[in-house]
């Protein structure tokens, strides 16, 4: 079974431009971004994180919805993709 979890690009990391500074929940980390087409995404999108590696590119309602059925599976609580985030 593969897991991929949501996350919001913060920005694009000038140094290494195949990497992405990405908001998950609350946390901060980079992600490789060199699996996308370049250009595919800027700060603000969402993408599908699995093993620091962005798989694809996905809208708010779709990380949403991601973000509810793994809290759903691990019976967590408040939900990380935060409302003011956007």
């Amino acid at each position: 079974m593969c897991l991929a979890i949501p996350g919001q690009i913060i920005d694009i990391v000038t140094e290494q431009p195949l990497l992405a500074r990405v908001n998950v929940g609350s946390v901060q980390r980079n992600v490789n971004i060199g699996l996308l087409e370049k250009g595919e995404v800027s700060p603000g999108d969402w993408i599908l994180i699995h093993a620091g590696f962005a798989m694809e590119k996905i809208d708010e309602q779709t990380a949403r919805n991601q973000m509810s059925a793994l809290r759903d599976y691990t019976g967590g609580g408040e939900d990380p993709v935060d409302e003011d985030a956007s």
